[in-house]
């Protein structure tokens, strides 16, 4: 207590004394860094685990917010394309005359000799057996049963189709079936003097009452002619997307618009010579 009351006065009043603190703390420095390692050591470590989970999070929030944007990426792509399919939708319910329920395929059959989708519309919506379902391109197939809520469609492609069609060049008909291949339609006994080519396009005839007549169903790609038979077996590609199209139309095609069309076609067959 005597030594440091003494230093104290001579510090205060000993102008020396202030160059001999100077050199006191010269030698008390490097003390003073060894002292403070361990605080500025707490300090960089406390900094590089702050900065590391800082980083950590930040760097979880970015990658969430990429697949977010990934996400929102992929269902812009989905819009978009169902956009497009809505407008071509919009272009063929120009050409349609009964009215039209706009429906989408939620489901397929996963038996592969059954060709059949699911429709998001039921017996509750108003839809009705044999009901026509066509797509963009042209017909589909038709409604094969019902449930509450949703529907089953067969397309055109089963095992167990025929539609009767006639050639949109020069008006020669005939029967469209199905051989269980999907993209693929045969046209059966044909007569080998019939006016059909490659090509050439196929729609409804409107017979059977079943499909309004003149939507497409498929376009020829073979003619297989056997010189020993009396008739050409041609293979043909329907023009709707059965593999590819979501956004379907089905048409309400009632009995009103059958009777009439029944009827129109009866007189375009006594016409006939």
């Amino acid at each position: 207590m005597v030594l440091t009351l003494g230093l104290i006065t001579a510090d205060l009043n000993w102008p020396k004394m202030k160059e001999g603190r100077m050199y006191l703390s010269l030698l008390v420095t490097p003390l003073q860094w060894l002292v403070d390692i361990p605080s500025r050591a707490a300090d960089s470590l406390s900094d590089l685990f702050v900065d590391r989970a800082a980083l950590i999070r930040d760097n979880e929030q970015l990658r969430a917010e990429a697949l977010e944007l990934h996400r929102k990426s992929l269902r812009m792509e989905s819009l978009a394309e169902e956009n497009r399919q809505l407008r071509e939708l919009l272009n063929a319910q120009q050409r349609l005359e009964p009215e039209v329920r706009a429906v989408e395929l939620i489901g397929i059959n996963p038996d592969p000799f059954l060709h059949e989708v699911i429709l998001n519309r039921g017996s509750e919506d108003g839809l009705k057996i044999g009901q026509p379902v066509i797509d963009a391109g042209g017909i589909m197939g038709q409604v094969l049963s019902l449930a509450h809520y949703t529907s089953r469609v067969m397309l055109i492609t089963d095992a167990r189709t025929a539609i009767p069609v006639e050639v949109n060049r020069s008006g020669f008909r005939s029967i469209a079936l199905g051989k269980g291949v999907l993209n693929e339609l045969e046209l059966s006994h044909v007569p080998s003097t019939a006016d059909i080519e490659e090509g050439d396009l196929l729609v409804t005839s409107g017979l059977g009452g079943r499909f309004p007549r003149g939507y497409p169903v498929a376009v020829v790609e073979e003619i297989i002619r056997d010189p020993g038979r009396p008739f050409l077996l041609v293979k043909a590609r329907p023009s709707a997307r059965l593999d590819r199209s979501r956004q379907l139309l089905l048409i309400d095609y009632s009995e009103a618009h059958t009777t009439q069309s029944m009827a129109s076609e009866t007189d375009a067959v006594v016409e006939e010579p």
